[in-house]
């Protein structure tokens, strides 16, 4: 569990001291107070003024000099502060805001709404509360609404902890206990962790990349390497930057939440698997079909077609052959057509999800080999094998409920065709240095790469067979590696960075 620190400007301003929590005054922080703690601790900066250049200013720049992750942040102060600055923002929140008046009765042309680490004292204003919080991080805030034509945001401001009445506070002490996660905690101490790994999931999935099994191994190798890593979801968009990385572990798709989160951690400098990029590439085949045969990467026989030209499979590829959505996923939007009658047919399927579908030539085999991959290298080898009486390894619809899959077997790396394991390290070297599963086919006419998948399974008892708890451990490592990386990148003294750009920051504190 990280650790809190919190900033007031004197200590008898905060009541809710806890394990975690240790209080420093601002003027303690900002010269000596802070140093040499875990590049995991969280820092609460709870002053009075955020004003630029006041102390509380100062104590959330130093924050970030030192590497510590700070509430709220340099670019959110001068955010509020310059108010032209934050209006581009306000058209989105105005919506949330009209939407949750709309239906309303009777309510005053103007007034406030205070929101607690983005949990508002007015219920109606969950929504738009989430969305102020994700774009403007801060512990309190006083959002002053009124009505014109529609109901609108006229001011969005700090406040302190000073400024709460008695029910604000309950409010805020059971907000802060949320964002501290302290209170579903045994009150004994543990050493902090080193550092946070968010694992975004569904428990919902029917055809989740990692069951709940895995996800458990996951934790456990993490907590074995001095790691917090803890389940969200898609409700937990707005507390990404509350962690130090994010692994995705639910079906990425570019039009979802879970490129979303992707887009927002890379935002918060985070090192996130799946990227964005990543998602971007691996989900279009048809990015695929062009990358791979560029760089001198075997595939099956591959035609991208519109309407008007579905003719071209027969005189091309013949039958059986294959078509694709190009943003299937778990062999979904994947169908096999054996004759001109099945292709019509199923050619008009694929065209009402895709203006553009892939063919391909048809290549039985029992099997279909997998190869993970992780930071450009070799992480494991399993063989799917298809689907009783079916051509692929999962089977859906039918009369069967769930999907049905065939069987698999893993190996270890030293057992694994050398060509297979090189063509699919070089295949998903063109995607990045992510976490990859490499889908590729054996046959006479040589080995031949189908898809590239930025989410493979990673399922207990499966992939892991062989590697056993040394799999979950090896990916934790990685985020450990990268999330050291950008910490041995962060910038010197004197500039901070946000998003990527510098920020001038105010003369030394005398």
């Amino acid at each position: 569990m990280p650790l809190h620190l919190i900033v007031v400007d004197r200590k008898q301003d905060f009541k809710w001291p806890t394990t975690n929590r240790v209080v420093v005054t601002s003027r303690e922080y900002a010269k000596d107070s802070g140093k040499g703690l875990p590049p995991s601790t969280r820092v609460i900066n709870l002053c009075r003024d955020y004003s630029y250049p006041s102390l509380g200013y100062y104590c959330s720049l130093v924050a970030e000099g030192r590497g510590q992750r700070v509430i709220p942040a340099v670019d959110t102060i001068l955010d509020l502060n310059w108010k032209r600055i934050y209006q581009t923002a306000l058209p989105e929140i105005n919506d949330l805001v009209h939407d949750a008046l709309a239906q309303a009765p009777s309510v005053p042309a103007a007034f406030s709404v205070h929101l607690f680490f983005g949990t508002p004292d007015d219920p109606r204003f969950r929504d738009a509360a989430r969305r102020i919080f994700d774009t403007f991080r801060c512990p309190i805030l006083e959002v002053d609404l009124r009505i014109k034509r529609r109901w609108e945001v006229v001011e969005i401001q700090p406040l302190s902890i000073r400024d709460l009445g008695p029910e604000q506070e309950v409010m805020f002490e059971q907000a802060l206990d949320r964002y501290t996660r302290a209170a579903w905690r045994q009150p004994k101490w543990s050493p902090p962790a080193r550092y946070s790994i968010a694992v975004l999931h569904d428990p919902a999935e029917k055809l989740p990349p990692s069951c709940p099994k895995a996800l458990g191994r996951f934790v456990k190798a993490g907590a074995e390497l001095g790691l917090e890593v803890e389940m969200i979801t898609r409700r937990d968009f707005a507390r990404v930057p509350e962690f130090d990385a994010l692994f995705i572990r639910e079906t990425t798709a570019l039009d979802h939440h879970t490129y979303r989160f992707a887009k927002k951690a890379a935002a918060e400098g985070m090192p996130v698997i799946d990227d964005c990029q990543s998602i971007l590439k691996c989900t279009n085949k048809i990015y695929l079909a062009e990358l791979l045969p560029a760089n001198h990467i075997a595939t099956p026989r591959t035609l991208i077609l519109d309407r008007k030209q579905v003719h071209r499979v027969e005189n091309e590829l013949g039958f059986p052959a294959v078509l694709k959505i190009p943003d299937g996923s778990f062999s979904r939007g994947v169908f096999k057509a054996n004759n001109p009658a099945e292709l019509a047919q199923l050619a008009e399927k694929a065209f009402k999800e895709s203006d553009l579908v892939l063919a391909q030539e048809y290549m039985a085999t029992p099997f279909d080999w997998r190869v993970g991959v992780l930071n450009r290298m070799p992480l494991f080898v399993c063989q799917y094998f298809m689907a009783k009486g079916h051509w692929q390894i999962v089977k859906h619809g039918g009369t069967a409920k769930k999907a049905l899959e065939g069987g698999w077997r893993t190996m270890g790396l030293d057992q694994a065709p050398l060509g297979v394991i090189t063509t699919a390290v070089k295949a998903a070297s063109l995607i990045g240095d992510g976490l990859y599963g490499v889908d590729l086919k054996e046959t006479e006419d040589g080995i031949h790469v189908i898809e590239i998948n930025d989410n493979p399974n990673i399922e207990a008892g499966v992939e892991d067979a062989v590697l056993k708890d040394e799999l979950y451990q090896r990916i934790m490592r990685e985020f450990v590696r990268r999330i050291e990386k950008r910490a041995s990148l962060q910038p010197a003294n004197g500039r901070a960075r946000h998003g990527g750009e510098p920020v001038l920051v105010a003369p030394p504190l005398s």
